[in-house]
């Protein structure tokens, strides 16, 4: 069956909006029986019914089903384009959506009759229209920088008022509200008191009545009435205006109530006279909009055919392919079959590509393989492409614009028309081959099938080599082996196949192009029971070429599975590669951060050394000013200058200590000093005392015995003496030699210890050595560092300098510096 195109617009004229429109679809088949047919084929009905599933409303998925392939490149190009568009928007914000609207072409037909008056409902519609028109014109407007040819189909909408006032005078059933008008509301008011006067009166008669048990006030032809029993004496004057079924009920409107009647009559006249008035008042302002009315419906419908097709593509995956003047290349990745995907099954997609020069695909293969689905995707990949519809293939496809889809899938045979399957197939067979042109995509299934083999076979090669001559791009399968060679006799021919699992006897749908596919027939009898006898009596009936082609087939089918089989181990290995390197990057860079947070700690540890050591000068020579003062008051004034100048000098002295050891530590940190501390080195300490280091502890400090004391210092606080001096390191030993004599009678004073890391004996050894040095250099103060812990070192230094008489006072330091992690002793003097 083969689909023609010509170009024409969707309704054969031009619609109230004129050309450029978005009313003008594509060009469009001319649909007779045979190309319905045709398209049914494809099952391109089907797949717009998955389209049209994402509209808003009747008409956009009406709009979707009605388009049908065109030939006019440009407006292909501009609808994939403006989809593409719209895809790209929703990807971003997934609130976009069309707006159903109700059809009003037969309400706008009436609207544009002068004097015409529109009902309530017909009303409601055109305010439905007006919503509807508003929002979607909002919507082009608010994405029209990131989508000009989508915001191409605004159009203009009437005034918000317009819409306004019907939604003040309409409900939505389309009854006219009683804030339509003053004088509606007051006539429905009039109404309702005019009938409950003449209830009221009625009821008031019935009351009176013997038979007044036996009914209620109701209407008949129009008028209030009440149910008298035909016998009833009492039955008032009136007129009958009906009897029950059984002839003993007269239904009469009392005289003393007919005026009451005659004037609710008047009242509902009244009512209808202001109803018929507000009607026209809204049709006369509706009526010079009918033209824009009738854009902005097309706008509405366009915009929800446009989005509907841009939701399909985003749920599907599908990126529009590009399409060319014939003839063209055809490329097809990661495609995949519309309704298999809409199924929700697992579907494996088929990277389809004729190179320059080919034209002709023959795809052989088993049965159950997707020989057909692959023909029906590819058709439908071109048919919804020029259909506005974005079809699920993948970025990078390329697609011919075709005039001219023949589709010959299944069985036709007619019984009508006296035609077997073989003579149906033959027939469209010889018109395509009259007619075909490298505008033309031919899909055969099981092409040369439905008669004698060899024949068969015969005249399939022959038409394939025809249509490859003409030019047209043609796609089809077979079972027949002599069709297999056909590549070897034209350029343009290729083979191509659908992969089966030769082991499991299962197809995988893989698409394999340039390698022609085994049936795979007898094989599959193996594996459905037929008796082995049987089996071998088969094979050797089949000709030694078949036979042959069947082994070569079989080896590359084997050679390619290796292959594939080393690719996958090869992948398997690079991403285990990929993830080790992932690995180490990242150890490398939690290690530099480790240690870029040592150089940080370090610094600070340098910082608070200085500041400390400055805080200790500060707070040294308040004592020593405060000392002074007391000097001063208790001697004359040449003591008190002589011991001013000392104490300046010792204070310049400390001064100069503290700079050297800033320089020291800058030179370390250069790394122009001397160099890294180590056991055995000489080390000037902050407060300007030396020592010599006897251990570098595991966490950075150090230990320096300075006298008889063994301090704990922070690297960062001391400054290394040059090498080469007494207490240097030597080339014997790397040990610090022991302390003389004299150090042990004379330690040298510091301002500051630091217990922590000790042994309790150790701490207190080393208490009353500072205290010793310092009592002896006529120290005010010294501060002992023991730590908060677990207050064991606190407690046995409180001992020792409590228990001390050279210890005038001691306390905790000042929260600031060290609270009871640091213990003060003033010495006495």
């Amino acid at each position: 069956m083969t689909v023609e195109m010509d170009h024409r617009s969707r309704d054969g004229v031009p619609g109230p909006m004129g050309e450029g429109t978005p009313s003008r679809l594509a060009a469009e088949a001319t649909v007779d029986a045979l190309d319905a047919e045709a398209l049914e084929t494809l099952e391109l009905p089907a797949a717009l019914e998955q389209v049209a599933a994402f509209a808003a409303g009747p008409l956009g998925a009406a709009r979707v089903r009605s388009r049908r392939p065109g030939t006019d490149l440009a407006w292909i190009e501009e609808e994939l384009a403006r989809v593409t568009e719209m895809r790209r928007l929703l990807e971003r914000d997934g609130e976009i959506s069309g707006e159903p609207v109700p059809e009003v072409s037969r309400i706008l037909a009436r609207l544009r009759v002068d004097g015409s008056v529109l009902d309530g409902p017909e009303l409601v519609a055109l305010r439905q229209l007006l919503a509807a028109a508003r929002l979607t014109a909002g919507l082009l407007r608010r994405v029209a920088a990131d989508a000009p040819r989508s915001a191409a189909l605004l159009r203009p909408v009437p005034d918000r008022a317009l819409e306004t006032r019907l939604e003040q005078a309409l409900d939505r059933d389309g009854r006219l509200l009683d804030g339509a008008s003053p004088a509606l509301a007051a006539a429905r008011r009039e109404v309702q008191a005019a009938r409950a006067r003449l209830i009221q009166k009625l009821e008031a008669i019935l009351r009176r009545l013997e038979s007044s048990g036996e009914g209620n006030v109701t209407v008949r032809n129009g008028r209030y009435v009440i149910p008298v029993r035909r016998d009833d004496r009492s039955r008032p004057e009136g007129i009958v205006h009906g009897e029950s079924g059984s002839r003993g009920t007269l239904f009469v409107e009392p005289a003393e109530a007919i005026e009451l009647g005659n004037a609710l009559r008047a009242a509902e006249a009244e009512e209808e006279h202001e109803t018929l008035r507000v009607l026209r008042e809204l049709t006369e302002r509706l009526r010079p909009e009918w033209a824009v009315l009738a854009e902005a419906h097309e706008m509405v419908v366009a915009v929800d055919d446009l989005v509907a097709r841009a939701k399909y593509a985003l749920r599907s995956d599908g990126h529009a392919p590009v399409v060319r003047e014939p003839p063209a290349p055809l490329v097809i990745r990661n495609g995949r079959h519309p309704l298999l995907l809409a199924a929700g099954g697992r579907v494996v997609p088929f990277d389809l590509e004729l190179g320059p020069g080919e034209r002709t695909v023959v795809i052989s293969g088993p049965n159950t393989g997707g020989k057909t689905v692959l023909l029906k995707a590819v058709g439908l990949a071109a048919a919804l492409a020029q259909s506005g519809i974005v079809p699920p293939v993948g970025p990078g496809s390329e697609l011919p614009r075709f005039r001219r889809f023949v589709v010959d899938i299944g069985d036709h045979q007619s019984i009508a028309a006296s035609l077997s399957t073989f003579s149906a197939h033959v027939r469209l067979l010889g018109r395509v081959l009259r007619e075909a042109d490298d505008a033309t995509l031919v899909l055969l299934d099981e092409v040369g099938s439905g008669t004698d083999p060899a024949e068969g076979a015969a005249l399939a090669a022959a038409s394939l080599l025809a249509l490859t001559r003409r030019g047209a791009v043609t796609l089809a399968t077979t079972h027949l082996g002599a069709l297999k060679t056909l590549p070897g006799r034209s350029p343009g021919i290729v083979n191509a196949s659908l992969q089966f699992d030769a082991e499991t006897l299962q197809p995988t749908y893989r698409f394999l192009k340039g390698v022609p596919g085994r049936s795979y027939g007898l094989a599959i009898a193996r594996g459905l029971g037929v008796p082995p006898e049987v089996l071998a009596e088969a094979e050797a009936e089949v000709p030694q070429a078949e036979r042959h082609l069947d082994a070569v087939l079989a080896a590359v089918e084997r050679r390619e599975r290796e292959q594939a089989a080393r690719q996958a181990a090869l992948a398997d290995r690079a991403l285990e590669l990929e993830s080790l390197g992932a690995k180490l990057a990242r150890q490398a860079a939690e290690q530099e951060a480790r240690e870029a947070e040592l150089r940080r700690r370090e610094r600070a540890a340098e910082r608070e050394a200085r500041q400390q050591a400055k805080s200790y000068l500060l707070e040294a020579r308040q004592r020593v000013e405060e000392a002074i003062e007391r000097v001063r008051v208790a001697a004359d004034e040449a003591a008190f200058r002589e011991a001013r100048r000392l104490v300046e000098e010792g204070i310049r002295a400390e001064r100069e200590r503290l700079e050297e050891a800033e320089r020291s530590a800058r030179e370390l940190r250069r790394g122009d000093g001397a160099g890294e501390v180590g056991v055995g080195d000489r080390v000037r300490l902050p407060t300007g005392t030396t020592g010599q280091v006897v251990e570098v502890r595991a966490d950075g400090r150090l230990a320096v015995l300075v006298g008889s004391m063994r301090l704990v210092v922070e690297r960062g606080g001391v400054s290394l003496l040059p090498r080469g001096g007494s207490g240097g390191r030597g080339a014997a030993s790397s040990q610090p030699s022991a302390p003389g004599p004299s150090a042990v009678a004379a330690p040298e004073a510091v301002m500051e210890i630091d217990l922590r890391g000790m042994t309790g004996d150790e701490a207190e050894a080393a208490t009353l050595a500072a205290v010793d040095a310092a009592y002896v250099a006529e120290q005010p103060f010294i501060r002992i560092i023991h730590g908060k812990g677990t207050g064991a070192l606190r407690d046995r230094v409180q001992r020792v300098v409590k228990s001390d008489r050279r210890v005038r006072k001691s306390d905790f330091a000042p929260p600031r510096e060290g609270g009871t992690g640091v213990t003060i002793v003033e010495l006495a003097r």
